[in-house]
């Protein structure tokens, strides 16, 4: 048997899988991966993924460390956020890079960014400047 010795055990197995059409090597199903420190709410940063409890969104956590910042930089320049939540963003971005890269191109589109969020204060009228 090419080298093999199976018993008849597994033998029967082996021919019962194949049977009933099972692969003989079972891969596990994919999960979804739990981030529990990020979440997303339509009512918060318009459903973008945030740091839970926050409004602190995942992609501008995303973008300082593909700027080149450590875990460790990112925590100085945030200094309100911790370790884990910083992890798990990161976590979270490789989870959903492409839409969190399109999100930060968004974001980083000025013409864009004018578009979906026009100024709140208008020039002054009264000549004061």
């Amino acid at each position: 048997m090419h080298g093999r010795s199976f018993g008849k055990e597994a033998l029967s197995h082996m021919r019962r899988r194949r049977q009933t059409g099972f692969p003989m090597s079972a891969s596990p199903a994919p999960c979804e991966v739990v981030h529990p420190y990020v979440e997303r709410r339509p009512q918060i940063q318009g459903g973008r993924p945030v740091i839970k409890g926050s409004r602190f969104l995942v992609s501008s956590i995303a973008q300082s460390y593909r700027r080149g910042l450590s875990v460790e930089e990112i925590l100085r320049e945030f200094s309100h956020l911790h370790p884990a939540e910083v992890h798990d963003a990161l976590s979270y971005y490789y989870d959903h890079r492409a839409e969190i890269d399109q999100e930060i191109a968004a974001l980083t589109d000025l013409k864009h960014v004018m578009l979906h969020y026009p100024p709140t204060l208008s020039p002054s009228t009264d000549g004061r400047g």
